[in-house]
């Protein structure tokens, strides 16, 4: 279990977050909604080490960060390491020996060329197969399904369907709301810093026609068609 308590986190006289409060129990998939700017990456860098912040973060684990493994909406790589290289690293990191990770690669990369060569979908797989591969108990996918195609997309669906069944916790984000609906046991939704809801499965279809209202409201018509 991770509990987040009071969590905030200010940019000068900015307040991204404003007291959170979420506990995450382990085995299931949880959905974090906002439009930009609502504070998502920021939560998510919180959770991670990657920001410094006001109140609190507990868990089972004595170090959390040695735990999670964070897919960041665009990930950032040395511009001579390979695919393998990288994998490599990463694995390494949690000093976990892999023998083969042609084997392992699941979305048929080009292990052996620049990861600063790949597309931004390619780069994204990339980097989900490292953080798998490090076998961590708690995943933070950050937009998972943005920039990949619909194959990719499928099998990052029984990704977290299997991450699931293992007793993994998963925190997710994602902008395209049938991936929500689908892979997650509740969504909050994240306004100006703090959560306005908390929606369990049996709403969501609910919560995607109250989201749909607020959202697009009478700004179509504006455009005279």
């Amino acid at each position: 279990m991770i509990k987040i308590e009071g969590l905030s986190k200010k940019y000068g006289s900015n307040h991204v977050l404003k007291k959170i409060d979420l506990i995450l129990e382990a085995g299931k998939v949880y959905g974090i909604v906002g439009e930009n700017g609502s504070g998502k990456t920021t939560l998510f860098n919180c959770l991670v080490g990657l920001e410094s912040y006001g109140g609190e973060i507990t868990s089972v684990f004595k170090i959390l960060k040695d735990h999670v493994g964070f897919l960041q909406t665009e990930s950032h790589f040395f511009s001579k390491i390979t695919g393998e290289e990288y994998l490599q690293f990463f694995a390494n990191a949690r000093s976990i020996k892999i023998d083969d990770f042609q084997e392992r690669n699941i979305f048929d990369l080009p292990l052996n060329k620049y990861a600063s060569t790949y597309s931004t979908g390619m780069k994204k797989k990339l980097t989900l197969t490292a953080i798998l591969l490090q076998k961590n108990d708690f995943f933070i996918f950050d937009e998972p399904f943005n920039g990949v195609d619909i194959q990719s997309n499928i099998i990052i669906t029984e990704i977290i369907f299997k991450l699931k069944s293992l007793g993994k916790t998963i925190l997710l984000s994602s902008h395209i709301f049938d991936t929500l609906a689908k892979t997650c046991d509740e969504i909050h939704v994240l306004e100006n810093g703090v959560f306005t809801q908390k929606v369990l499965q049996k709403d969501f279809t609910n919560l995607e026609a109250e989201m749909k209202k607020m959202t697009i409201a009478n700004k179509i018509d504006k455009l005279s068609f």
